[in-house]
């Protein structure tokens, strides 16, 4: 039987018997898991890839990502999130995400949950080039909701972030159909670039009130393979509340779970709801709940970690779960206090985004 490397205890002791939240040594309780399902995407866009063609696929067996997800989920996560790359290229993914459903009704015979039983809320974040015609197969196979990359809502500029042309409409048309197969309230994710993207700030605003998604504004962060990122090219929190306030009041709601990295804003009128995440400008590390699976099985506790750790190939090796669980806790608890974006000695990973998961 393998035996697991060592990792430094951070301080705080391990639960003897297993009960105890995975949490790491601050006392964040981990609910959210991110697994990317593949590195391979069918856009090139300019906050993420070189847009000089393809790299090589890391991709595991649809098997392995949901046995790594069971143990995890065993061990208290509440929301899993499949990413990319682009997930909806992978095929297995609708029967990936059944199986993952059926973890939400385990039960012992007297009618107790297991630990796999407590609710279980399941994700996708999708580029929508395919999502028309799946739509409705991801929504019968048990997907809770749907996250939805739009750059622009003009196509031209569209197809400049994107580097793919005529694309536009067909993201346009999956949206409407995760609208119509359930998979609503839709969400909308925008990275915002200077000079690139920003001028569609206002369109946004109309988009997310004609189109009845909640939309959400995302600081580009130093995580792109051209390595472009600066902060100049940063559209803050602040300035994008400015530009909207100037043609419709915002007021601010309140989160919907403690974790929540967007803050949210809603229409005066009660049209609308928008959302911006800004990790750069207004850091939420303190509240972080997440740890990720890459598509090739390494687990990250920050997207900013300039480690990540082989659960995969223990996983091959047969390693049991007890031991699996405590190599998890161990490396949970030594996630990473918070990233360190425009400090001195800044170090961007080294990984791109395309590489850990969206």
């Amino acid at each position: 039987m393998p035996v697991l490397p060592p990792i430094p205890e951070p301080g705080i002791p391990e639960s003897a018997t297993g009960e105890v939240r995975l949490h790491d040594r601050l006392g964040r309780i981990i609910t959210d898991l991110r697994v990317a399902v593949t590195d391979r995407c069918n856009y090139r866009c300019i906050y993420c890839r070189t847009g000089q063609g393809g790299t090589g696929s890391a991709e595991l067996p649809m098997p392995d990502y949901l046995r790594m997800i069971q143990l995890l989920v065993s061990m208290g996560v509440e929301k899993v999130r499949l990413t990319g790359g682009e997930p909806l290229l992978r095929s297995g993914l609708v029967e990936l995400i059944r199986e993952i459903a059926r973890l939400r009704t385990a039960f012992n015979a007297d009618g107790t949950p297991t630990p796999n039983g407590h609710p279980l809320d399941i994700a996708l974040t999708t580029n929508g080039h395919l999502l028309a015609s799946m739509a409705h197969d991801l929504k019968r196979s048990g997907l809770t909701r749907v996250t939805v990359s739009l750059d622009a809502v003009e196509s031209e500029v569209f197809t400049r972030m994107t580097r793919v042309a005529g694309a536009f409409q067909r993201v346009l048309d999956g949206i409407h159909a995760a609208q119509d197969a359930g998979l609503s309230p839709v969400k909308v994710n925008c990275v915002l670039l200077r000079g690139h993207n920003d001028s569609q700030i206002e369109a946004f605003g109309e988009f997310a009130r004609r189109e009845g998604v909640i939309l959400r504004f995302i600081e580009f962060m130093p995580l792109e393979e051209d390595r472009i990122w600066s902060r100049d090219a940063v559209v803050t929190e602040q300035e994008i509340l400015e530009r909207l306030s100037r043609s419709v009041e915002l007021v601010p709601l309140p989160p919907n779970h403690p974790s929540e990295t967007a803050r949210r804003y809603g229409f005066a009128d009660g049209v609308g709801e928008i959302g911006i995440i800004a990790p750069v400008s207004r850091p939420f590390c303190g509240h972080c709940s997440r740890i990720r699976l890459t598509s090739d099985g390494k687990l990250r506790t920050c997207l900013f970690s300039q480690r990540d750790h082989n659960l995969h190939r223990f996983i091959q090796q047969g390693t049991p779960d007890e031991e699996l669980n405590s190599y998890i806790r161990r490396i949970v608890l030594g996630k990473e206090e918070r990233h360190h974006i425009g400090e001195a000695g800044f170090a961007k990973p080294f990984r791109s985004m395309v590489q850990i998961g969206g």
